[in-house]
């Protein structure tokens, strides 16, 4: 008897638990709205993942928009760069060949002063020795002319 009653109460405690979720049946309008759920949950995952690949494309654009923008300016400022060394070195050669130029034409000046000077120092140095003759000569016949004069 005590193995009889047992049993029963064992089935009597089992009909009283609830029976799972997937073991009771569903009703189809019950079904339906899972299916929805499910479905909703589905394209809400699907929908934050194209955000997120979005946010991940626009972030990546981003970064290259600012990389070309940089490269532009780089360029840019290279090509500038090169323009001034250009015409920095134009303007050098320009001036070295002015330079040249104008210390050729002094040089010339220089050599046609240096011989004029010449020409007038050797017209001096003559001139001066003619002096000193003439000079000469006259004391000479100062002189002469002075011992002359005491002799008679």
């Amino acid at each position: 008897l005590p193995s009889a009653m047992s049993s029963t109460r064992r089935s009597s405690k089992r009909a009283a638990l609830p029976e799972p979720q997937s073991l009771k049946r569903q009703t189809p309008k019950a079904k339906l709205q899972e299916d929805l759920d499910l479905d909703v949950s589905s394209d809400l995952k699907g929908i934050m993942s194209a955000l997120q690949q979005i946010r991940e494309k626009a972030h990546e654009d981003g970064r290259k928009k600012k990389e070309e923008s940089i490269s532009s300016v780089s360029t840019e400022v290279k090509s500038k760069i090169d323009e001034l060394k250009s015409k920095l070195e134009k303007e050098r050669q320009s001036f070295t060949k002015a330079l040249s130029k104008t210390s050729k034409e002094c040089e010339n000046i220089l050599k046609d002063e240096a011989a004029k000077f010449e020409e007038l120092h050797h017209k001096f140095m003559k001139d001066k020795a003619d002096h000193l003759q003439g000079l000469k000569d006259t004391i000479s016949k100062f002189e002469e002319d002075k011992e002359r004069l005491y002799m008679r």
